[in-house]
C-alpha cells in the first residue's frame, strides 16, 4: 500500500496504472471533467486513453454523480467508440473516488477526475489531494463491491434520491 498525493496522482493512476490495464478499469468519481493527459510529446483528452482501451476490448466503467461539463461532451464525441462501449451509470449519491485496474490494482483517495483533482494542472492550479494505490487482495475486493454494489442498482429500490437520478427516472 502506498499513500500518494498531488501530482503522484496524475503519475501513477492516470499516466501508469490506467493505460496498463489488460482486462478492466472501473472509475468512480463524484465530478468529472475534461481531464488532458502527457501521451508522448503532447496532452491528449484522458478520453483518449478510454477510447484506446476500448478499441483493445478492455472494460471500462465510468461511475459518477453528475452530468460532465460542455468540454468534457466535446471531447467525449470526438471518440465514437466512448458512446457506443463506454459503460457509464450516473449516482447522485456517489461520492468516493476510486480507480480499480484488472481487480488487482486500486486507488482510492479524495480527487475527482478532474485536472485540479488528478493532479494535472499546473503547480499553482491543482487541487492538493491524498490518496492510497494498493495491490492488497482485500484492499481492493472491498472497492471492487462498493463500486458493484452502486454499479448494479443495490441502494436504489430505497434511495431517498430518486428525483435527482437519471438512471432511476429512465427505469
Amino acid at each position: 500500500m502506498q499513500l500518494i498525493t498531488n501530482t503522484e496522482i496524475y503519475e501513477y493512476v492516470l499516466l501508469e496504472a490506467i493505460p496498463k490495464a489488460k482486462k478492466f478499469v472501473w472509475i468512480a468519481t463524484a465530478d468529472i471533467k475534461d481531464v488532458y493527459v502527457k501521451k508522448g510529446a503532447r496532452m491528449v483528452p484522458f478520453l483518449e486513453i478510454l477510447a484506446e482501451l476500448l478499441s483493445k476490448k478492455i472494460e471500462v466503467r465510468l461511475l459518477f454523480a453528475k452530468e460532465p461539463g460542455q468540454a468534457f461532451q466535446k471531447d467525449f464525441d470526438n471518440y465514437p467508440i466512448l458512446a457506443k462501449d463506454l459503460e457509464q451509470f450516473q449516482c447522485p449519491r456517489v461520492h468516493f473516488k476510486t480507480v480499480i485496474v484488472d481487480g488487482n490494482w486500486a486507488y482510492t483517495g479524495s480527487a475527482n477526475l478532474t485536472g485540479a483533482g488528478m493532479g494535472a494542472k499546473s503547480k499553482k492550479n491543482r487541487n492538493f489531494e491524498t490518496g492510497i494505490c494498493t495491490s492488497n487482495t482485500d484492499f481492493v475486493e472491498h472497492l471492487m463491491k462498493q463500486f458493484d454494489d452502486v454499479w448494479i442498482g443495490l441502494h436504489c429500490k430505497e434511495c431517498g434520491r430518486k428525483e435527482f437520478c437519471g438512471e432511476w427516472n429512465t427505469k
